[in-house]
């Protein structure tokens, strides 16, 4: 049979040459094949880090609302690739506009409709996909304000405008030809763009709702209100920081000369000494090594280095993790301080970890490597002077301004129109009940019952 086999075969390709030769791949195609395929795997990784949200949301919040956050997080992301395609995406790289117009918003390319195949360059469905993963993953870390009190429709009303307009904006102004990109605005995978951009959202749906029932005394003392699965959380934590590979060395958008490693490397650094600062820092204050602490702190050494991973040396990279892993454990203490209810730390890890990252480009970009990405110059440690700084900071406040004003007006009438919290009854027997009509623990809520 196999003899057979193999005379059909030499047979047709004697009758028909051009089976064997005529497809060779020539070097650029090959090499554009290589590229598309890793950005497509960078998307997924990204994609799947949709599992890590829902975990880390469903462990950080009550049982009562596990179900809720796994459910409206898959609907979210559905809703979410709809719009970024009929809208979001054109707004962030459409080139239509008028060159004065341009720098503040994109136009063109809405309903986007990419080439079937590409003859040069990363093809485009890869370049969409990639780019609405980052979308998706903005939107999920603005739910961290909305977390245990929200009503469903306020997730679907909010989805439709930060996708079409809020996170396109600013994305445009970075990463799709905008003014920051024109001042050499630096934030390689969007410290600033993805997170901090989310964590304004989410502060502004914090000081709309008001706290949980119950985290707050009357003579302003906070209440700890406990995740019920600390093990999801940490694996939340670590399925995110794989996924961030994808993040970070997947915005290289190629193989080429495996500057793509070098992205990883700094990741992988920025990470693990977060991890580390904020056991330390932790165990020192309070004289426990506080798991949530750490959990915290890797999350923000990787959303830190989310924007310099590319722009700074390995060095750099260790002090940026150490800086946010110790930032984002005073923060946490601060918001409650200030009696602001963030359930799944939101505002610090990806909010004050998010500044501190892109500020840190204008300390810690080296000459080297600006040139070589093509974004701004040398930081002031690296003798770039202040220019580098000043921009980074421009960057944060203006985006970050942009972001609250839209979200809070957004919400605010959301809050006028049809409400956006759930009633206290609602909230007290929880959002899989009052919402869905069903728990993601049946078994276990039973034998409970509702009032946990």
């Amino acid at each position: 049979m196999i003899k057979k086999s193999l005379v059909s075969v030499g047979a047709l390709l004697m009758l028909f040459p051009t089976i064997a030769f005529a497809e060779e791949p020539s070097a650029t195609q090959l090499n554009m094949g290589l590229d598309a395929l890793w950005v497509m795997l960078a998307a997924i990784l990204v994609l799947l880090m949709q599992g890590g949200f829902i975990l880390l949301e469903a462990g950080s919040t009550r049982m009562k609302n596990a179900g809720h956050v796994a459910g409206k997080t898959i609907f979210t992301v559905g809703l979410a690739s709809i719009v970024y395609w009929a809208v979001g995406f054109g707004i962030t790289f459409g080139g239509d506009a008028s060159e004065s117009l341009n720098k503040i918003i994109g136009l063109g390319n809405f309903f986007f409709t990419p080439e079937i195949s590409n003859s040069e360059g990363l093809p485009d469905s890869v370049f969409f996909v990639f780019q609405l993963a980052f979308a998706a993953v903005s939107l999920s870390i603005a739910w961290g304000g909305f977390a245990e009190r929200a009503k469903l429709s306020s997730y679907l009303i909010f989805t439709l405008f930060f996708v079409s307009v809020i996170y396109p904006v600013v994305a445009h102004w970075i990463w799709g030809g905008g003014w920051l990109a024109a001042d050499g605005a630096q934030d390689f995978a969007g410290s600033t763009v993805v997170h901090l951009t989310g964590a304004i959202g989410a502060l502004a749906a914090t000081i709309l709702l008001k706290p949980r029932i119950g985290k707050f005394n009357k003579d302003g003392s906070a209440n700890e209100i406990l995740g019920h699965n600390q093990v999801f959380t940490a694996l939340s934590v670590l399925i995110l920081w794989v996924g961030w590979f994808g993040f970070n060395a997947g915005s290289t958008v190629a193989i080429g000369d495996g500057f793509f490693g070098f992205v990883a490397f700094n990741t992988q650094l920025g990470a693990a000494a977060g991890a580390v600062a904020a056991l330390l820092i932790s165990w020192l204050v309070t004289g426990k090594a506080d798991i949530t602490a750490t959990l915290n702190g890797a999350l923000a050494g990787l959303v830190a280095i989310t924007a310099s991973c590319a722009f700074v040396d390995p060095w750099a990279a260790v002090v940026i993790g150490l800086v946010a892993g110790v930032l984002v454990f005073f923060s946490v203490k601060f918001f409650e301080k200030i009696k602001v209810d963030d359930p799944i730390y939101a505002l610090s890890v990806h909010g004050a970890a998010g500044i501190w990252g892109t500020l840190a480009n204008g300390l810690f970009a080296t000459e080297e490597l600006s040139a070589k990405v093509g974004v701004g110059q040398a930081g002031l440690f690296e003798g770039g002077g202040w220019g580098q700084l000043w921009v980074q900071f421009e960057s944060v406040v203006v985006c970050g301004a942009f972001a609250f004003a839209a979200s809070f007006i957004v919400l605010w009438i959301v809050k006028q129109v049809i409400g956006f919290r759930v009633t206290e009854e609602q909230e007290i027997i929880g959002l899989d009940l009052s919402e869905h009509g069903t728990y993601g623990y049946p078994e276990q809520m039973k034998k409970a019952g509702t009032s946990v």
